[in-house]
């Protein structure tokens, strides 16, 4: 971790949904912080002490799930806000990790200063809250998924919503986290891509995976 270059008050979750007059005070309050790739922001059970917004690359946030395993719980990008799941806890724990997926930029902010920043900015307030009910939804069908849908159908959600998360049919995974991320083991996520590639409904290069019948993906996890 390092000091990184100064953002420009427009891009995080945190200049977005502020009033003008705001920005002053988050320029002074807010931290400048760099991660290389690979590298962990916070750990799953560290103190929590405030919020990171992301103002460019991507991280994982993954929780320990069994003895030795990661399951990796969403994904995040630039705009997007990590590190308030500790926000409110009694504990002042924080209950995941975050590692970057990639050389990663973010503002830091300390709890207090984010709690004031939400008793001054209404808009924020609301943002967060809606932000907090699309996380719950997300996290409810996950763990739907994880009981009801068979493993293809987990595979295929995974492949297509970290598509959306590139903006691209066509992205770099590391395998486990692919594994991690659809609440399986790397050997089966091996198996069923072998399946995939099989049927052209994906085709890889490496690590390199390109999604070429999306249609049918989507029928996969309907199915």
């Amino acid at each position: 971790m390092k000091k990184a270059s100064i953002c420009d008050l427009k891009t995080c979750f945190l200049c977005q949904h502020c009033i003008p007059e705001w920005l002053p005070a988050i320029e002074k309050g807010r931290q400048h912080l760099s991660f290389k790739k690979g590298e962990t922001i916070f750990e799953e059970g560290s103190a929590y002490t405030g919020i990171y917004l992301l103002y460019a690359g991507r991280v994982k946030v993954h929780k320990q799930w069994g003895e030795g395993k990661d399951l990796i719980v969403r994904f995040a990008k630039a705009g997007d806000i990590i590190g308030h799941r500790g926000f409110g806890s009694s504990q002042r724990l924080n209950p995941v990790s975050v590692t970057a997926l990639e050389d990663i930029r973010v503002c830091y902010v300390e709890h207090s200063f984010f709690e004031a920043s939400l008793k001054v900015n209404t808009d924020l307030t609301y943002r967060l809250m809606q932000f907090y009910a699309e996380e719950l939804q997300a996290a409810e069908k996950k763990m739907r998924n994880l009981v009801h849908m068979d493993v293809k159908g987990r595979l295929a959600d995974a492949l297509l919503e970290i598509s959306q998360l590139y903006n691209s049919k066509e992205f770099t995974i590391n395998r486990q986290d692919l594994a991690s991320f659809a609440g399986t083991t790397y050997e089966t996520i091996y198996r069923v891509m072998q399946d995939l590639i099989h049927h052209q409904l994906i085709s890889t290069d490496g690590k390199s995976i390109k999604i070429l019948q999306e249609k049918k993906l989507m029928k996969l996890v309907e199915g």
